[in-house]
């Protein structure tokens, strides 16, 4: 997956993190704290793109719940607009978006 970083700044200072995580000056909590503050947030999910992207990828709500590891009654909430993804669900469906489902399975 290619990532937006926040600045041209931010990919550098990134790209210096990554070389100093790999010769072991920084480990890989603060490498997270790096990737936080370089790369541009995940877009918060309304209840229309939520529909869309679920009927873009051919699932149901009961497949998009086992996907994101939510409930049913979360993924109808979020399409009624009467809740709204936080931002570990955001991020995952962020790389639905992006990258299919696919993305989210674990071998």
């Amino acid at each position: 997956m290619k990532v937006t970083f926040r600045n041209r700044i931010a990919e550098e200072a990134h790209e210096m993190a990554t070389g100093l995580l790999s010769i072991g000056a920084i480990d890989k909590t603060e490498m997270d704290e790096f990737d936080a503050l370089c790369f541009m947030p995940a877009p918060k999910y309304d209840s229309t793109m939520i529909r869309e992207l679920r009927n873009r990828l051919k699932l149901t709500q009961i497949a998009l719940a086992a996907a994101l590891n939510t409930s049913v009654s979360t993924v109808q909430k979020w399409e009624a607009g009467a809740k709204k993804p936080s931002g570990p669900s955001c991020k995952l469906l962020y790389l639905l978006d992006r990258n299919g489902l696919a993305s989210l399975r674990v071998n």
